[in-house]
């Protein structure tokens, strides 16, 4: 780095550098600087996240930034906790009788004292981002800071500008995903729906609750299950039919997609007999392990036949052992951070449903994947041939600069450009997904300037599909 480039870009330590992310060679840096320019205010498809639909709904304002920045974002209290903080000092909530902090303004003074902690992680740029680009802060968090900055983000919070409805607009959103399982009864969708507001939020279907034997609330939500529809659900073709109208249900209330988030990419085809023993037993919290992943593996190809029926896209989130840590799942419940990347196997995992439904131009399968060393082996080539099979953009651990820039690099030859979904962020933390798209924007525009520079694409080229990949990929794979 020369030192004219240094002087002329020096920014303050807690401000954005405008070329972060983009090549230190000065001719790749320009043509990532160009693309970038042309897309950096496309609209936000954001068509998979886990944000809470009540806050469109209802439109209140945000408690305060504690409660708003650090509890729903669990990759900010997984780095406090493994440096030895418990998760009660966050306020992160917990099961009855465990006492956690209440006051927002100790927790947020906590998370500035260890604002180092997020150096070199996707959180930190995230999270000054957010601060910065979004909130206007001037000044870098830190013990000393917290107790300003806080209450300057308290303040805004209590503007109208800061309502969720009104970020959404700000933060320049098309259309946005949230998540919910089966038997919700979305009332928060129906409420927005109904409102006259012209923000787009639709609902996913995500069935695991009523699908995988091992899910905790498996027998709970059964039982609304039937309640709900009106079915035998011990029958194995009325279970059948009750997910059919539980299907037909979201899609009336605006779903174009449905999810599933199993631990392995197991697949298989049982016969009526099999499937109804299995669901006996699951019913009565009799299935082995075994059993339950046989019974997983069969419904995940039950759902893309209901998909090829119904239209609705399905996204197959793998790799993942959740709830790695016992102790922290006692206390704090699922989705605490503690959920670790697992080896997949697609090739023969896969094979079962693919030769099922994946001829089939109509269906729509993202697959998503933790487990990096697939992509070029397994996943793209998978992607390559079948026409219903597409890739899912860099998740989870690896929705990260360098995630996202091996992801390109290893499934873009095998795969191509077009037999990937672009970019959704995946997030429970609101402020984050301006980050997020940004970021994704940001190595894309510097992975395609690679190829211009190289001789390998037109200029012409990498504009397309630069546009392609931030807005039109990903609103023709999710049927926006």
């Amino acid at each position: 780095m020369n030192g004219q480039y240094f002087s002329d870009n020096q920014i303050s330590d807690h401000r954005l550098h405008p070329d972060r992310l983009f090549s230190a060679d000065p001719s790749i840096r320009a043509v990532a600087r160009d693309i970038y320019t042309c897309i950096k205010d496309l609209p936000i498809i954001s068509p998979h996240g886990h944000t809470d639909p009540r806050w469109y709904a209802d439109n209140k304002r945000f408690d305060n930034p504690a409660d708003f920045l650090i509890k729903p974002d669990h990759y900010v209290f997984r780095m406090l906790y493994s440096q030895g903080v418990p998760m009660e000092a966050v306020g992160v909530p917990a099961k009855e009788g465990i006492e956690v902090e209440q006051n927002p303004r100790k927790i947020w003074k906590l998370f500035a004292k260890n604002f180092h902690l997020y150096r070199g992680t996707p959180s930190k740029i995230w999270m000054a981002h957010a601060l910065t680009e979004v909130l206007g802060v001037d000044e870098p968090l830190n013990e000393n800071t917290a107790d300003r900055i806080y209450d300057y983000i308290d303040a805004k919070l209590g503007t109208e500008e800061f309502l969720p409805r009104s970020l959404f607009k700000s933060f320049n959103i098309e259309a946005l995903a949230t998540t919910e399982f089966a038997v919700e009864t979305l009332e928060s969708h129906k409420k927005i729906n109904t409102s006259g507001w012209d923000g787009r939020v639709l609902t996913t279907f995500r069935p695991d609750d009523i699908t995988n034997p091992e899910h905790p609330c498996f027998q709970k939500h059964m039982g609304i299950l039937a309640e709900q529809t009106g079915e035998d659900v011990s029958s194995w073709d009325s279970y059948l039919e009750a997910i059919r109208k539980r299907r037909a249900f979201f899609k009336e209330t605006g779903a174009t997609a449905t999810d599933h988030g199993f631990p392995t990419a197991f697949t298989t085809i049982l016969s009526k007999e099999k499937c109804q023993e299995l669901l006996t037993k699951a019913i009565a919290g009799a299935c082995s392990p075994e059993e339950a992943e046989l019974f997983r593996g069969h419904m995940l190809i039950e759902n893309a036949r209901m998909s090829c029926d119904d239209g609705l896209v399905m996204q197959i989130h793998v790799g993942c052992l959740r709830n790695h840590n016992t102790e922290v799942y006692n206390k704090f419940g699922s989705d605490k951070g503690c959920d670790i990347p697992t080896q997949v196997n697609f090739v023969n995992g896969f094979r079962p449903l693919l030769c099922e439904v994946g001829n089939n131009p109509n269906l729509t399968i993202i697959a998503f994947n933790m487990d990096e060393t697939t992509y070029s082996r397994e996943i793209a080539p998978l992607a390559g041939h079948y026409p219903a099979l597409k890739i899912g953009p860099a998740w989870w651990f690896h929705d990260s600069p360098e995630g996202m820039m091996r992801y390109r690099r290893q499934v873009t030859e095998a795969a191509g450009f077009y037999n990937t979904v672009g970019f959704n962020d995946d997030t429970r933390a609101f402020l984050s997904i301006p980050a997020r798209h940004d970021v994704a924007r940001r190595v894309d525009s510097n992975f395609l300037a690679h190829y211009v520079c190289e001789h390998l694409l037109s200029m012409t080229e990498a504009l397309e599909i630069a546009k392609d990949l931030t807005y039109s990929l990903p609103k023709q794979a999710y049927r926006l």
